[in-house]
């Protein structure tokens, strides 16, 4: 059926971040409509982990993001309670070498000063925290503001508790602009929503929704596995994962890397990452990245050796070449605002994302200096 439809902001994603931001722009007031070719949470939100982290993030914009997401995230668990399986587990990073584990202590002595709680756990207390963990590591420091929910559920719930209007199963086939260049809606393939506010939260597909309103923006999908256990009774206390993650996560290489991530669940299962490569949106399976996932998890716990292995599932982070999302209004195209490019972080970010944008929607002054996150800050060169 063809439709036109009109409302005050549309959301394109229906993922993490598509919520969080239908979810404050209504509470702002906003008559907001959510749109997704796929179903909610269909995208990366579905093949995530549902990690809200502090304790990989250097000082800087994205760690300030971060914090002003903790706290967010904070009031929204005690309004929803149990519904987004919420869990202010913490984090522990280790290190396997007494040199890694000086470098994540110079590391975290910056995050402090940043306003991160960071406390340094000696050889000898490791085990108290995690009494499974491999012998023979150096150390760790602990996260207490690292927590955890379950992102699909997450992502159903505020969009749910936002009001909005949710239209799944359409597909965005071109950027409505007016003979002075504003943005004034989409096309879809089932018909037009008229909004003087686009908001792109497209994810890996944010490139794309930027295109057909006529700007760049350089997203790139960088492919993940998760490799999901048998559901056992708690054993992983909290996220725990290698001190070479964080330099996975801001390497810029196209190659694969793995390095160790292991947490538990609500319902049992053991979640074990993390993997990163860039192949475009190639879903097939990586026999060499599976197996380097479970070889970095056994080595930081060596019960997992005899658990079983269920499922695996691969998505797609939304990758940026600076490692910032794009939060903001566009000046190459009035009214079309971008929510993206998160990459591997976004159901963290994604209430301090929405805050952000709601704040830009109603005129008021944001929490954060968004400069850092301009969406046109990429040279053309850039691919």
């Amino acid at each position: 059926m063809i439709e036109s439809l009109t409302c005050d902001v549309v959301v394109v994603g229906a993922g993490m971040v598509g919520a969080a931001c239908a979810l404050y722009a209504a509470r702002e007031g906003f008559d907001v409509l959510v749109l997704d070719r796929g179903h909610v949470a269909g995208g990366t939100t579905g093949a995530g982990e549902g990690n809200l982290l502090v304790s990989d993030k250097e000082p800087g914009p994205e760690l300030e993001l971060a914090l002003l997401s903790a706290r967010l995230w904070t009031a929204l668990a005690a309004e929803l309670g149990r519904a987004v399986e919420y869990e202010p587990k913490g984090g522990v990073v280790v290190a396997e070498t007494p040199e890694a584990l000086a470098g994540l202590e110079a590391f975290a002595d910056g995050q402090r000063g940043a306003g991160v709680e960071a406390e340094t756990v000696p050889a000898d207390r490791l085990h108290d925290l995690e009494p499974h963990l491999a012998p023979g590591l150096a150390g760790a420091v602990r996260y207490p503001q690292d927590a955890q929910v379950m992102p699909a559920l997450a992502a159903a719930h505020l969009l749910r508790a936002s009001g909005a209007r949710l239209r799944t199963g359409r597909t965005v086939t071109g950027v409505l602009r007016d003979p002075g260049g504003a943005v004034r809606g989409v096309r879809t393939d089932r018909g037009d929503v008229h909004a003087p506010a686009v908001v792109n939260a497209a994810g890996p597909w944010g490139g794309e929704l930027a295109a057909l309103a006529g700007v760049r923006l350089p997203v790139l999908p960088r492919r993940g596995y998760v490799l999901v256990t048998e559901p056992l009774p708690p054993r992983i206390r909290h996220k725990v994962y290698a001190a070479d993650y964080v330099a996975d996560v801001a390497s810029d290489s196209a190659a694969l890397q793995t390095s160790p991530v292991v947490e538990g669940t609500a319902a049992g299962p053991v979640l074990v990452g993390a993997s990163r490569e860039r192949v475009g949106f190639d879903r097939s399976v990586s026999l060499p990245a599976l197996r380097a996932l479970a070889a970095g998890a056994t080595r930081l716990f060596p019960f997992l050796s005899g658990v079983r292995a269920l499922r695996t599932y691969a998505g797609f982070r939304p990758y940026l070449p600076d490692h910032l999302p794009a939060i903001g209004p566009d000046p190459r195209a009035p009214g079309l605002f971008h929510a993206c490019g998160h990459e591997g972080a976004g159901i963290g970010l994604s209430t301090g994302t929405g805050h952000l944008i709601a704040r830009l929607l109603t005129g008021e002054r944001p929490a954060l200096d968004l400069a850092p996150f301009r969406p046109d800050r990429f040279p053309e060169e850039d691919r």
